[in-house]
């Protein structure tokens, strides 16, 4: 009996999961005879470019499909009007109209990097589409027919006729979903980091290692919202208008880690009894709300909405920095719980336009700046498919192949897709190009063999189902994406529906030929030009940052806190998915290095500091280590024999938290910050 009842839990449990990946499938299938169906009806030279674009753009979520629709949309105007440009700067001038067209590809590569998840996709786009109508307007050896502007209107309305056909059978099918698992993460992970904070509070130093890895995997688990807020934001208009609520929200969560940090170093470094007296002091000004996440199972009292709880965190806020003490350290510990509490209520207010609070206040829409983390990856890209089409380019000319174009075409399309993903990229080529040759085989099978029986649109499209339907099934579950997700589009491209069928095998196996072939160089390229490696991009980026610290104390780079987490967070979000938890935490630590730098030279202007301050700035500068413990601690002493009134009592004890606070942490990452300790 018992393993009757197993083996019906399994059958359950694999049909909830096969159940959605045949739903993607039927979608996938709809999609593409949707998109035929009206290149059909309008009698379009080639239909299938809108049937192959509706596979590419068809995603397992609709807020995946709709915002990679959009940017494919964009993408593709922006590349038609680009070909046109071409064009008309070079006419008369094969050579030009080609390294032109390479420069194109190549600098839609380099912003392909440069942007992030579904914009991408816009960028390779532009790319591609200058590609597709530039290579089918060459002559024999290379040069414009002077049909260009016939072939980019038809061309850009083919393919976005397929994108447009795609949104609408998943608008239709699915009522959305990524709204709602957005805000359960951010729910999720803000728990997580008060709980952490709460444990930290009350902790006596043995558990602290343990928190220290949970904290840094939370980094990890914060860095992976941003594809999650681009799915929700394709979903909902209300979410897009208010991006930057959720921006400010998934800074606020790295702000909360931040603190939380400072909060636990400085604990970890004080004596047992101080370290309880003093967390004890801190833990009794911040609710229990705060403190602990609401248990929303309790039925004796209902939980308190994210809106309260951001309104409760900024009023603790308030009563944190309003607290007076002559305590360096206690000052230091009521500031990182304040930093944290901040983030958190930042978080709260984000969770609460997620879930719809009706009492969401009215919001002013403000513009995130966007920062360019490192430049030589993207740059390496373009540059990189700059040399592919060429290549492509100079095999067609040499050669005179009748399908060159084709190669040109899909080289492009992989050289410029894959470029982003870093060290995947040879993998997921290699997948694209078996990907490739396998629905070769079938498109074979298909056109020669089953097609010549088919006398309507609707056996076609029966045809197509049986072939889209399981490779779209698998494709959604994520495995080999590459290799999945050009089989349908490769397969409709090859077979090339039309009103009246072509059976020509020599064009079709040139065809196919000529598609391998161009995966295969890009392939190659990758090889041959291998993108950065995880270890130099991620020591790139802290050297980066590690450089911006240092002239921020030399005074050549003088920058405001809000700016400094900018851009220190823009690159603790470019870390590589394999750098170390060491490396992250590092990054962390720098972000409140160069908040307690930019502290302590505004206090310099305020308060006669002499050559102390001074010389900590240029121990920093040039890594000193030794030295900066010893300037710090002479600057620390003078500060403690100032007597000063009033508010200048206050300005001095925040100071010296300051100070506390760089010691410690060039004590905890000296092999980071201080250029004796790397040797």
């Amino acid at each position: 009996m018992t393993s009757i009842l197993r083996t019906g839990f399994c059958w359950r449990a694999a049909g909830r999961t096969a159940f959605p990946a045949l739903v993607c499938g039927l979608r996938m299938a709809a999609s593409v005879c949707l998109a035929l169906y009206v290149a059909f009806w309008l009698q379009l030279d080639n239909p299938f470019w809108a049937g192959a674009s509706a596979a590419a753009v068809c995603q397992p979520t609709l807020g995946a499909s709709w915002r990679k629709g959009w940017y494919r949309m964009l993408g593709t105007i922006l590349g038609a009007v680009a070909i046109l440009l071409i064009t008309g700067c070079f006419a008369q001038n094969r050579p030009a109209f080609l390294i032109s067209m390479a420069l194109w590809g190549g600098a839609c590569a380099t912003v392909a990097t440069l942007l992030r998840n579904f914009a991408t996709y816009g960028a390779a786009l532009a790319s591609t589409t200058a590609v597709i109508i530039g290579c089918d307007t060459l002559g024999a050896v290379g040069g414009p027919d002077g049909q260009a502007f016939l072939l980019a209107v038809t061309r850009a309305g083919e393919i976005c006729i397929g994108i447009v056909c795609a949104a609408l059978v998943l608008a239709a099918t699915d009522f959305g979903g990524a709204r709602r698992r957005l805000a359960a993460q951010v729910a999720a992970i803000t728990a997580d980091i008060q709980t952490g904070i709460a444990q930290t509070l009350s902790q006596s130093g043995g558990a602290a290692v343990d928190l220290q890895s949970i904290r840094r995997r939370l980094i990890g688990r914060v860095v992976a919202l941003d594809p999650a807020v681009d799915h929700a934001c394709g979903e909902s208009s209300e979410l897009r208008y208010h991006s930057s609520v959720l921006a400010r929200a998934s800074q606020g969560l790295f702000d909360a880690l931040v603190g939380w940090q400072a909060l636990a170093n400085h604990l970890a470094r004080l004596p047992l009894r101080l370290s309880s007296e003093q967390a004890e002091q801190v833990k009794d000004l911040v609710p229990s709300a705060l403190c602990v996440p609401p248990d929303e199972s309790s039925t004796e009292f209902p939980p308190p909405t994210p809106l309260q709880l951001s309104e409760l965190g900024r009023r603790t806020v308030h009563r944190l920095d309003s607290v007076a003490t002559n305590i360096p350290s206690l000052r230091l510990l009521l500031d990182q719980t304040a930093l944290a509490l901040t983030g958190i209520a930042k978080a709260f207010l984000g969770l609460a336009l997620l879930v719809g609070d009706p009492r969401m206040p009215a919001l002013r829409r403000r513009q995130v700046r966007p920062y360019i983390a490192d430049w030589l990856p993207s740059l390496t890209n373009g540059g990189r498919a700059f040399v592919t089409i060429c290549a492509a380019e100079i095999l067609w000319v040499a050669t005179a192949w009748p399908s060159g174009t084709t190669c040109i075409t899909w080289a492009a399309i992989a050289v410029v897709l894959f470029g982003p993903r870093s060290d995947l990229a040879y993998a997921s080529t290699i997948g694209y190009c078996v990907g490739a040759a396998i629905a070769a085989m079938f498109a074979a099978t298909v056109k020669f063999s089953i097609l010549p029986n088919c006398e309507s649109f609707a056996s076609l499209c029966v045809v197509f189902a049986c072939f889209l339907i399981p490779v779209g099934a698998v494709g959604s579950r994520g495995r080999l994406p590459a290799l999945f997700g050009v089989m349908p589009v490769a397969f409709i491209a090859l077979v090339s529906p039309q009103n009246v069928m072509v059976y020509d095998t020599a064009a079709f196996y040139n065809g196919a030929v000529a598609l391998i072939t161009g995966t295969a160089i890009a392939a190659l390229a990758f090889l041959l030009l291998p993108p950065l490696s995880p270890e130099i991009r991620t020591r790139r980026l802290l050297d980066s940052t590690l450089r911006d610290l240092r002239e921020m104390a030399s005074g050549r780079r003088p920058l405001r806190s809000r700016e400094w987490k900018r851009r220190t967070y823009a690159r603790l979000v470019a870390l590589p998915d394999s750098a170390g938890l060491l490396e992250r935490a590092r990054m962390t630590a720098a972000v409140t290095a160069g908040t307690e730098l930019i502290h302590l030279r505004r206090a310099g202007r305020l308060e006669p500091l002499g050559p102390q301050l001074t010389a900590v700035f240029d121990a920093f500068a040039h890594g000193q280590g030794m030295a900066l413990i010893e300037a710090l601690a002479l600057l620390d002493r003078r500060l403690a024999l100032l007597h000063l009134p009033g508010h200048h009592l206050r300005r001095k004890v925040r100071t010296r938290s300051s100070i506390l606070a760089l010691k410690e942490l060039v004590s905890q990452h000296a092999s980071y910050f201080c250029t004796e300790a790397q040797q």
